[in-house]
């Protein structure tokens, strides 16, 4: 299982901000030769590009602009022009919108299959491909309850058990391909932010439950990510929160 980030190359969905874009800068530091960013916000795909490219390489960044639920063809095409292959993929977009159940699970859920089984393919050495690893970004929220962001939890949980069973080891020893889950925890994004609840009189409530949780920078996940990359064996779940180093989600009571 090669766990070596030097000269790979990274696709990140939902990487113009937040999360992804801390994975994109975390796995360029350990010097990733390309970081290809998606991101369905052009303007500010195209910004955090360039101050990437300033800081990193203008020849190790690129940015394509990218709606996960229908654009998946046109940007594995474009994709693969570029490379002949890609050796890391994480699924990062997501939304918070408990108003709209169809919007969240096309973004959190069946996006995040699509992208991972269109990729598995490419990567997947039975195929003629070199391996790969796929990071799917679930959420705590997907394993523990709260009364708030039921339509959410599901989306995660589903994202959870999908790449868990995808992941394991008879399917990674057939292809090659290494398929992570990362559970973080509450994190100072604009994701909790958005007061998208479905109830709007419940919002205070929400706020006031989540605001005893364990808070933690974008930064935190970003290097957790990368942590997990060198670590994880295919099929494994790993929790980030609190800013503490990412647990494996079995050995959480």
């Amino acid at each position: 299982m090669a766990t070596n980030i030097n000269g790979k190359t990274v696709v990140v969905t939902g990487g113009a901000e937040g999360l992804g874009l801390s994975m994109v800068e975390n796995f360029l530091k350990e010097g990733a030769k390309l970081a290809i960013i998606l991101d369905v916000n052009e303007k500010l795909g195209i910004k955090t590009s360039s101050e990437l490219k300033q800081k990193y390489g203008g020849d190790r960044v690129i940015f394509l602009t990218c709606d996960v639920t229908i654009d998946l063809e046109k940007i594995y095409e474009e994709i693969t022009k570029v490379c002949t292959t890609v050796d890391i993929l994480i699924n990062n977009a997501g939304v918070l919108d408990e108003k709209n159940i169809r919007r969240t699970m096309e973004i959190n859920a069946i996006a995040v299959m699509e992208w991972t089984m269109k990729f598995y393919d490419l990567m997947r050495k039975d195929f003629g491909g070199n391996g790969g690893t796929i990071i799917n970004v679930s959420s705590i929220f997907g394993y523990r309850l709260i009364p708030f962001s039921y339509t959410y939890s599901g989306s995660k949980a589903a994202v959870l058990s999908f790449s868990r069973s995808l992941g394991q080891k008879y399917n990674y020893e057939n292809t090659g391909v290494r398929v992570i889950t990362l559970c973080p925890g509450l994190t100072h994004t604009e994701l909790p932010k958005s007061g998208n609840v479905r109830d709007d009189d419940t919002y205070d409530d929400m706020r006031e439950l989540i605001k005893d949780y364990q808070w933690q920078s974008v930064d935190d996940i970003g290097k957790a990510t990368v942590d997990i990359f060198h670590m994880a064996e295919s099929g494994t779940a790993w929790v980030a929160e609190g800013g503490e180093p990412a647990k494996d989600i079995n050995t959480i009571r």
